[in-house]
């Protein structure tokens, strides 16, 4: 009868045996199923964040065509992008550890009391990450604002800078208006000069027509120096001031004819030879040739020509016509000039 008990009892421990191996294979089917939620977590993961970095990918092209358009503002743009760069990496970074402490918590819910400090753990970085996730959103939201505040300052500047290009616009149109009416005005009044030059020029030919010593040259009137002046002399002789005369007469004439708006001058230009002068008066032919031209407007003036249409100008003997150095040459090269021409 004790053989039986003992048999019976060494029964019941073989008994006990199978359940408790197979609750050690149940922990270890819960471990390797909490291992393997976690693996997929992680692999969903990295899915999610290669995602979210195209994401960010469109983002930072979408914020390099801003960069374009806010040229005014760059160095503020610039800062704001570092920011918004570091901000969004961030938020992704947070956004990626919820989801998995969010997955791993659900999965883990109701696991028993070992994995309960796990959770308590899981559930206090969860909040973390949250409160971290919040402070990127609403840096982000600021740095979209301060971005839109951006763009409301650039169409402003586009609309001012589109108005001044018009009023540029304009502008041109009306210079290029007023210089075709200034060009056609000045060209109007250099054909009325030249008409008056040119009846100025034939009334002289009728004057000094009998006289062999003055020369027309192109646009020019020219005396022999011995016709108007003793040699070495800037006081107009006789015959000089007769001539000199009928200058007057005719310049005056052309005075009542010509228009008070068209800017006309006689010119009057004094030339020597080349000898040196030897007078106490004038220490060179510059001097000689300036007062012979002085004293030949001072004539026309005290005779009722004015001074406004008047210019009295020595070249001394640096203006040669004749190049020679022959007395006729020297001769040909002391001589007055006149010309009409514009102020």
């Amino acid at each position: 009868m004790a053989g039986l008990l003992r048999r019976r009892g060494r029964g019941s421990e073989d008994a006990y045996w199978p359940g408790f191996v197979d609750a050690l294979a149940q922990l270890l089917l819960v471990i390797t199923f909490l291992l393997s939620v976690f693996m997929v977590a992680q692999f969903l993961l990295a899915r999610q964040i290669s995602g979210q970095d195209s994401a960010l990918g469109q983002l930072r092209a979408q914020i390099a065509e801003l960069t374009q358009l806010l040229a005014l503002e760059q160095a503020a743009k610039a800062d704001a992008e570092a920011n918004l760069l570091a901000l969004q990496d961030d938020l992704a970074t947070e956004k990626g550890k919820s989801a998995e402490l969010s997955q791993m918590l659900e999965s883990a819910g109701e696991k028993g009391s070992s994995a309960s400090q796990t959770i308590t753990g899981l559930q206090t970085a969860l909040d973390k990450e949250k409160s971290i996730s919040s402070e990127a959103l609403a840096k982000v939201e600021l740095l979209n604002q301060q971005i839109a505040a951006m763009r409301r300052q650039l169409q402003t500047l586009n609309a001012l800078l589109s108005d001044a290009e018009t009023k540029n616009r304009e502008s041109e149109a009306q210079i290029a208006d007023l210089g075709k009416r200034l060009n056609s005005a000045l060209a109007q009044r250099v054909q009325e000069l030249t008409r008056y030059r040119s009846e100025f020029f034939g009334r002289l030919r009728q004057i000094l027509s009998q006289r062999a010593d003055v020369l027309v040259v192109g646009d020019r009137f020219v005396f022999q120096a011995e016709v108007l002046f003793p040699k070495g002399q800037a006081s107009l002789n006789a015959e000089g001031q007769a001539e000199m005369l009928k200058l007057a007469d005719a310049l005056k004439q052309l005075e009542r004819e010509i228009p008070a708006d068209i800017a006309w001058v006689l010119r009057v230009d004094g030339h020597t030879d080349i000898d040196p002068i030897q007078s106490p008066q004038f220490k060179s032919n510059w001097e000689l040739s300036a007062a012979r031209a002085i004293a030949v407007v001072n004539f026309l003036i005290a005779n009722g020509v004015s001074p406004q249409h008047l210019v009295a100008a020595g070249f001394g003997e640096f203006q040669p016509i004749d190049t020679g150095s022959t007395e006729e040459a020297k001769s040909r090269n002391r001589r007055i000039e006149l010309k009409l021409t514009e102020r």
